[in-house]
């Protein structure tokens, strides 16, 4: 097996369809989460449509969920660009480096950029990947402080009671 081939692994995949996803949601104003649910049954029941990996769901659905928070981070990050100016699969990488970054707490974050830089090589422009790479460096320095107060958040909330109850 080649090293390109190595490199086009089950996650690879997942994120490259996860991105597909996105940009298609964003062109035709769909909602990313309802688009990969429909994409996940019509493969289930059509041989001819792909299997959609968990791991997109997962991805299409952190970043839907995470939207204008991962928007921020992004838009803080960027130099003399706006997020609107950027092609959009640019964005769609981006968003799910980010996301990654701060909530896939199994994926290093090299590997998270490496990911999104071999992905715009792959989808966009010859300029994308050095930006990605540019701005997915400074994000990159922020993150163990994001997931370090997101655990904290998710470890007071499961300590909460579950409201109405009489805990």
């Amino acid at each position: 097996m080649s090293g390109s081939q190595k490199k086009l692994g089950a996650r690879h995949k997942a994120r490259k369809r996860a991105v597909d996803f996105l940009f298609e949601a964003e062109a035709r104003d769909l909602d990313p989460v309802d688009l990969a649910t429909e994409r996940t049954e019509l493969a289930r029941t059509d041989d001819a449509v792909a299997p959609v990996s968990p791991y997109t769901v997962t991805l299409v659905t952190g970043v839907a969920e995470n939207l204008d928070r991962l928007d921020r981070v992004i838009t803080d990050h960027l130099q003399d660009w706006t997020l609107e100016r950027l092609p959009a699969v640019d964005r769609a990488i981006l968003r799910i480096a980010v996301w990654e970054l701060f909530h896939a707490t199994d994926v290093p974050p090299v590997v998270a950029v490496d990911e999104a830089v071999e992905l715009a090589k792959e989808l966009s422009t010859d300029d994308s990947p050095g930006f990605i790479n540019g701005v997915l460096g400074q994000v990159v320095l922020v993150a163990p402080q994001v997931r370090a107060a997101a655990a904290a958040t998710s470890q007071r909330a499961e300590a909460a009671p579950e409201p109405g109850t009489d805990a």
